[in-house]
């Protein structure tokens, strides 16, 4: 019984460390789309002074 609770445990923590790569990679990307976004518009210049 308790090597079960171990192994549902464990396979719950796996599936939380998935999804937080998954939104990690999300705000990656996202990051990415507003620094291009940003020096498309020219803001970019503006918070490098």
């Amino acid at each position: 019984m308790f090597e079960l609770e171990i192994k549902l445990e464990a396979e719950k923590m796996r599936k939380e460390k998935n999804k937080a790569e998954e939104d990690l990679d999300s705000l990656k990307t996202d990051y990415k789309k507003l620094r291009l976004s940003m020096r498309i518009a020219g803001l970019g210049k503006t918070l490098k002074q």
